[in-house]
């Protein structure tokens, strides 16, 4: 199966946080997509509608409108965690969004794929008491998605999604690897030529860390990530506030960067 126009509805993951740098510019499981996709059909044509700090129903307002203007044939949307972590977390809310997405774009014609949350608990020890919010909603997240015929790539069960080495020093992007496995693994899931299983394959186990070792970790990610992110917060101010989306039209897919 091959794809003429593909779109990226979502959140900070999707615009590619964590795979590059605002000055650089932010690469991105998407972008990797994209390129994927047109190894297969050269003349693909590529829109990335994510802009960090969304929530869900944010996505569904701003991004879903532009989305079906664009007439995909494949769509991405990726959209919670910003929901999840926050205080009052509705997952009813979320889930129509998220179905509201499935429904419109499905209906438009297009293969519309979406992806469930980790065990974030494994990933930063300090969330663990959000793990029962993450079963919840992914759990209508699979729902929704079987009423919609949408495709979903499940990484809860795989142990490697909360390796380390998966995400970015702020454990809330994913790093180059992790990125790169995401795509693998929607490619996979669509069929695409040349994909197969092998984003699944466990990562090569690390050695222990001593415990001093991962309690000074703990201490450096609450002073540089959590402590200044829930400051944001208190004071009702986003990352992405003023941010629009990195790529709001359809274009064709550059080189990936050697």
């Amino acid at each position: 199966m091959t794809y003429a126009r593909y779109v990226a509805l979502g959140d900070s993951q999707t615009e590619g946080l964590g795979d590059g740098d605002d000055i650089r510019g932010h690469r991105g499981w998407a972008d990797r997509l994209a390129e994927q996709l047109a190894v297969a059909n050269p003349d693909v044509q590529y829109a990335n509608l994510g802009v960090r700090g969304r929530l869900a129903g944010q996505i569904r307002d701003e991004q879903l409108g532009p989305a079906l203007r664009l007439r995909p044939d494949l769509a991405t949307v990726m959209a919670g965690m910003n929901d999840l972590v926050r205080p009052g977390f509705d997952a009813v809310a979320v889930a129509s969004a998220l179905e509201d997405m499935f429904a419109q774009l499905t209906a438009s014609g297009a293969c519309v794929v979406t992806v469930t949350f980790p065990d974030i608990g494994k990933i930063a020890p300090l969330a663990r008491r959000l793990v029962p919010r993450v079963l919840d909603i992914n759990d209508r997240i699979k729902a929704a998605a079987a009423r919609h015929g949408v495709i979903v790539v499940d990484t809860f069960p795989h142990s490697f999604t909360t390796d380390a080495r998966m995400w970015s020093s702020d454990r809330l992007h994913a790093s180059p690897l992790g990125h790169a496995r995401i795509a693998a693994a929607i490619a996979h899931a669509i069929g695409l030529p040349g994909s197969d299983d092998t984003w699944s394959v466990p990562l090569t186990p690390l050695p222990p860390a001593a415990r001093w070792r991962v309690a000074g970790a703990e201490v450096r990610w609450v002073a540089s990530f959590a402590g200044p992110w829930i400051y944001r917060r208190l004071r009702g101010r986003s990352s992405g506030d003023g941010r629009v989306a990195k790529r709001p039209e359809l274009g064709p897919v550059s080189s990936p960067p050697r």
